[in-house]
């Protein structure tokens, strides 16, 4: 009788493991935490295509969940910037507008300006760059940002360096003005005290993805200058210098109608675009409108920012432009690709 027994129990082992090995072919099941969000509980299974909301592999899509969007959904998003998309900057910089709108604002370098700036949130960019002989404006990339919401402060930098290396991390993180060692490694990750903001990283090195739980979300990877852009654009970039600096893409939940920022005003419900239609690199200007004193400064002429408590707004967009994919229907991405 203990024979059979234990037979039945290893049989029921087996099965257990089975079932189990099913269910995780099958994939994960996710939900929202947002009670105003129209997915509020709602366990919604996986695509095939990406069974798991979380992977050690660097570039492979992980399953995501739009919790503003009301068809409550899963998909497969790359949690690394795609530089094509709505909310982008790149390059020497290169922003994707809500719309899909390509346009290039270049400051100046050794400055701040203020590419998002709403009643609770404010995020601040440091540019670097270099002026060569003969040219009339800096050639610059975004090297840090400065995060500001509630009463906090969050930075995120790219470290410089001479020479590029992939084996090493250049990034660096801070918190309420203190240093955060964050170890290196995929999903190696660390969330603030009171769970007002987690940073997750998406390689080993060099990549990770800021989350602000219900206002944004911010996928950064750091490149340098490589030789084949500088041989290009003629950027003439010194030996002692790759300016490594960072690629960004936000994705935003519900921010104001009155939202401003070199990025964000292109949020607003009546924007529109001063680039020119037609121009391979359309550039903007408002550097006057938009510099800051430093990476964490709330002061610009057109700045929303206010601290926790200050200032209680409850009017955000009817149209979330963080599910918009603008990036089909042309194959440069110059000028705009569709409209809101």
């Amino acid at each position: 009788m203990k024979m059979k027994g234990s037979r039945i129990n290893f049989l029921l082992l087996i099965l257990l493991v089975f079932a189990a090995s099913i269910v995780k072919i099958h994939g994960d099941s996710i939900t929202c935490y947002n009670k105003k969000s129209p997915c509020f509980l709602r366990w919604v299974p996986c695509p095939a295509e990406c069974p798991s909301s979380s992977t050690k592999y660097a570039g492979k899509k992980v399953c995501v969940l739009n919790c503003n969007k009301p068809t409550c959904k899963a998909e497969c998003r790359n949690k690394k910037p795609n530089c094509n998309g709505p909310g982008a900057a790149c390059l020497d910089p290169r922003f994707v507008a809500a719309d899909g709108t390509v346009f290039y604002f270049h400051g100046k370098k050794n400055e701040h300006f203020s590419l998002v700036s709403d009643f609770n949130l404010q995020i601040n960019a440091r540019f670097i760059g270099l002026r060569p002989v003969g040219r009339t404006r800096d050639f610059t990339w975004i090297n840090a940002l400065g995060i500001l919401f509630d009463s906090h402060t969050f930075s995120v930098e790219a470290t410089k360096s001479e020479t590029w290396d992939d084996e090493v991390d250049h990034l660096k993180f801070s918190y309420d003005g203190l240093d955060l060692d964050i170890p290196e490694g995929q999903l190696s990750m660390w969330k603030s005290p009171e769970n007002g903001i987690k940073i997750e990283r998406t390689s080993s090195k060099n990549s990770a993805i800021i989350i602000l739980p219900e206002v944004a979300e911010i996928s950064i990877n750091i490149v340098p200058v490589t030789k084949e852009d500088d041989r290009i654009h003629n950027y003439q970039i010194p030996s002692n210098d790759c300016f490594a600096h960072l690629e960004v893409q936000f994705r935003f939940y519900g921010l104001s109608s009155e939202v401003e920022g070199v990025l964000g005003r292109t949020y607003q419900p009546d924007f529109v675009n001063p680039a020119k239609l037609g121009v391979a690199m359309p550039v903007v200007g408002g550097e006057d409108k938009y510099r800051t004193p430093s990476l964490l400064a709330t002061t610009c002429r057109l700045c929303k920012f206010s601290p926790a408590g200050v200032v209680e707004k409850k009017d955000t967009l009817v149209m979330n432009y963080g599910t918009l994919d603008c990036t089909k229907g042309s194959s440069s991405g110059n000028g705009i690709v569709c409209r809101k």
